[in-house]
């Protein structure tokens, strides 16, 4: 009878478990869709730069107009864990020679991590070369 309740018990948290009930229980990375935009590529958008050089910048836009060839959509959008998913949309509006006109970002981006600085001074152990008849010359 003891085994049975024990193993009834058992398999009742192995169910809750397994079913996730309990969230934050279940790891899940962080998925990053669409076109990866940082806040430093963003900046060096300029009116008047060609779509060759917004490609070469940002990568090929996540959609484009089907009626209007001179639009074009970036769309970011960041999944962490456990929060909202986040969407950026960077639009940039060409004319018929295909210059920028205009863009616009829907919100602000979030911030490039800083690089680390490291200060770390290595110092290794100077070795005298070993001198005696037994080394190789």
């Amino acid at each position: 009878m003891l085994i049975k309740k024990m193993f009834s018990i058992l398999a009742l948290i192995l169910s809750l478990t397994a079913c996730s009930v309990a969230q934050k229980l279940v790891y899940r990375i962080d998925v990053p869709q669409g076109n990866y935009l940082e806040q430093a590529q963003v900046a060096k958008i300029k009116i008047g730069m060609t779509k060759t050089q917004i490609q070469y910048l940002l990568g090929s836009p996540a959609l484009e107009d089907p009626f209007n060839n001179d639009n074009w959509y970036y769309v970011f959008i960041q999944r962490k864990a456990y929060e909202a998913p986040q969407q950026h949309t960077l639009i940039v509006n060409f004319n018929k020679m295909g210059v920028v006109t205009n863009f616009d970002l829907d919100k602000p981006l979030p911030k490039d991590p800083e690089a680390m600085i490291n200060n770390v001074i290595i110092s290794t152990k100077t070795v005298e070369p070993n001198s005696s008849w037994f080394s190789w010359p």
